[in-house]
C-alpha cells in the first residue's frame, strides 16, 4: 500500500520545543513558524565564502568602531521571531546583544551577509531579506550565490532599499555603512565554479 505522504499529519513545534532544540547541542537551528530547520553545516564553497567574507571584513574594520560576527551570532528578528543565523554580520558602535532562552542575539546589525544554499535560497531572498531589513540599524544586505561569481546588495535609502547586482571578478562592492570594499576576486578566493 502507498502512502500519500501530503496526508502524514504535520508536527508543528512550540518556540519552547524550538529553545529546548536549540540548547541540547551544538547545531543551530531557525524556527520557521512551527517548523524547525538545521542550519549546521554546509558545502564545502559555502564554508570558504563566509569565511573568505569575515576575514576579509574583520581585516577591513580592524581599530574602527565596527565588528564583524560569524554565523554563530543570531540577528533578533523581531517580524520574524525569535532570531536568524546569517553567515556574516557586522554592528557598529556598541554591538547589543539580548538573551533570548540563553541565547545571546544581536539586536543591532548593520550588515547582515547571506551565502546562498539551494535549500535555503527562496527564504534568504524573500522572507528572511524582509525580516532583515525592518531591523532598524540595518543599511546594507548582501547575498552572495556560491555557484557563480554573483552578489546581490541591497542598501537603505531612506525609507527604500536600492539593489545593485555585482557578477564580474574584478567588480567592487562598496559598503558605504561600514566604509569597506569587496573585491569579489577576494570573496571567491580558492572558489572552482563547475
Amino acid at each position: 500500500m502507498a502512502v500519500n505522504l501530503r496526508e502524514l499529519p504535520t508536527h508543528f513545534y512550540t518556540l519552547d520545543e524550538y529553545f529546548a532544540l536549540e540548547g541540547a547541542g551544538h547545531a543551530r537551528y531557525e524556527y520557521w513558524d512551527g517548523e524547525i530547520f538545521c542550519m549546521s553545516g554546509g558545502t564545502e564553497q559555502h564554508g570558504r565564502i563566509s569565511g573568505n567574507l569575515y576575514f576579509i571584513l574583520r581585516q577591513q574594520l580592524s581599530g574602527r568602531a565596527c565588528e564583524a560576527f560569524t554565523s554563530e551570532h543570531p540577528i533578533s528578528t523581531p517580524t520574524l521571531p525569535p532570531y536568524r543565523y546569517p553567515d556574516v554580520s557586522v554592528a557598529c558602535g556598541n554591538a547589543r546583544f539580548e538573551k533570548i532562552d540563553k541565547i545571546d542575539v544581536l539586536t543591532n546589525p548593520t550588515l547582515i551577509v547571506e551565502v546562498l544554499s539551494p535549500t535555503t535560497e527562496s527564504r534568504d531572498r524573500k522572507e528572511k531579506r524582509i525580516a532583515y531589513q525592518a531591523i532598524p540599524s540595518l543599511a546594507e544586505y548582501l547575498l552572495i550565490t556560491q555557484d557563480a561569481p554573483h552578489i546581490t546588495h541591497f542598501i537603505r535609502q531612506d525609507d527604500n532599499w536600492q539593489r545593485s547586482d555585482y557578477g564580474d571578478l574584478k567588480a567592487l562592492v562598496v559598503l558605504p555603512s561600514i566604509e569597506c570594499v569587496l573585491a569579489l576576486s577576494e570573496v571567491y578566493q580558492d572558489i572552482e565554479f563547475g
